[in-house]
């Protein structure tokens, strides 16, 4: 089943990409990175959505930058959205959250530790916007049936499934690929967290920790398995990020990973055929 988000199509031929910084640290900050980023897309013509998140409700430690809030955060993410005509997304958090930033993001994403809050799922559906949710690290894949019939059972068709990695052991993740292929059986659009699913959550103590460099592999391995898109969190300078620096890929680095998925994902429409 496809959809459109504004101008770009979930589940259809072509992959699509959400991309854009953890956090929207200042105004000007969130605006140069979406045009950063859409320059880049429109030059290799790949669809994207632009994300960063207004308020960082799952920080580590309580001393963590957070965000500007949800009317500062909305209002930015929506001026980015009317000036750049790129459709965005953002996370959600209560029933109020979603009911608030559906008037002006296009997408509400579920974070994948509240992926079993029924309640914030159904929030979610009535406003009638299309919304990708994450699974939790403490999930199966298989697990994400239960998410898809409560979101039917709510009256949302428009959903997609997002892979994040599962919690393995201490302060680390594993991303089975077989899971991305049980997931594609539910019959609603895959894409994969490429750079959550490198983190180290709370490898650092005070903050969670990572590995960037791993990020473009695993999101190639993906592609292979022919996943409908591809999340990844883009920063200009991610060692001085306010958060999730260590997973952020450098926006100096985001032409060349894109390339190589577009080559994979060639390579598996090939193989399809």
């Amino acid at each position: 089943m496809s959809f459109f988000i504004r101008n770009v199509e979930i589940g259809g031929n072509r992959p699509f990409y959400i991309l854009g910084p953890c956090a929207i640290e200042e105004e000007g900050f969130a605006h140069d990175m979406a045009r950063d980023i859409k320059e880049i897309c429109t030059r290799l013509g790949v669809q994207f959505i632009f994300k960063a998140s207004y308020d960082k409700a799952n920080r580590t430690s309580v001393s963590s930058f957070r965000g500007p809030g949800m009317q500062e955060g909305c209002r930015i993410l929506a001026d980015i959205g009317k000036e750049l005509d790129v459709p965005v997304v953002t996370d959600v958090h209560s029933e109020e959250q979603a009911e608030y930033a559906a008037q002006f993001v296009d997408l509400l994403q579920v974070p994948a530790f509240l992926s079993r809050q029924s309640d914030l799922l159904e929030a979610c559906a009535r406003t009638g916007r299309p919304v990708n949710v994450k699974k939790g690290q403490f999930l199966a894949p298989l697990d994400c049936k239960n998410i898809c019939e409560k979101m039917r059972t709510f009256g949302c068709e428009h959903f997609m499934l997002c892979e994040r990695g599962t919690c393995f052991g201490y302060n680390n993740l594993v991303v089975d690929m077989r899971g991305l292929e049980w997931m594609k059986g539910f019959g609603r659009p895959v894409i994969f967290d490429a750079t959550h699913s490198v983190q180290h959550p709370g490898g650092l103590g005070g903050a969670t920790g990572g590995d960037r460099d791993m990020a473009p592999v695993l999101a190639r391995a993906a592609m292979a398995v022919g996943v409908d898109g591809v999340f990844m969190e883009v920063h200009r300078d991610p060692d001085h990020a306010l958060s999730d620096g260590p997973n952020q890929i450098r926006l100096s680095d985001l032409e060349r990973v894109l390339r190589d998925l577009q080559i994979v994902r060639s390579a598996w429409e090939q193989i399809q055929s």
